[in-house]
């Protein structure tokens, strides 16, 4: 009979193998990084509303690693994911379902927008994920006095 013992700390990492999913791990943080630090437009505009908890007292967090994924914006709490599609994504719809198909079985809700539907109609946008949000909150979620912020109309440039 053959019985696995506990590895010792800090003997894990010493398996063949770990040390290259270390470095592609340490690589796509530094990529996610660069994304948060170089927003697009539409993704700005977006996190204006989203961040420090503004909307709906939800914690959103940027460009946030998901298995071998980045995602655009993400609330671990309601396993919600926002994904912002550029022009770029109708040449790549395959992958795009496949990110999506991953996502989902990670129980993760995934919803999209496009970037041009983020910068001319941020209302439309903001009331699809308020919707999402509530879905997805417990149910005392509508009866709470916080339950909608107002959005701020200014015009980002």
């Amino acid at each position: 009979m053959i019985t696995c013992l506990p590895l010792l700390a800090g003997e894990g990492a010493r398996r063949k193998g770990d040390i290259g999913m270390r470095n592609k791990n340490k690589r796509l943080a530094q990529y996610a990084t660069e994304l948060r630090r170089n927003m697009t437009d539409a993704e700005y505009a977006l996190w204006y509303h989203l961040r420090n908890k503004l909307f709906c007292g939800i914690r959103f967090n940027r460009q946030v690693i998901i298995g071998h994924y980045i995602v655009d914006f993400c609330s671990r709490k309601l396993k919600l994911v926002i994904e912002l599609d550029g022009i770029q994504h109708v040449e790549q719809e395959q992958y795009d379902l496949e990110r999506t198909k991953f996502l989902t079985a990670q129980g993760y809700k995934v919803i999209r927008f496009w970037n041009d539907e983020v910068l001319k109609n941020i209302d439309n946008v903001l009331e699809a994920i308020y919707v999402e949000i509530e879905h997805l909150s417990p149910p005392h979620f509508g009866s709470s006095p916080h339950k909608w912020v107002e959005p701020r109309l200014e015009v980002l440039k």
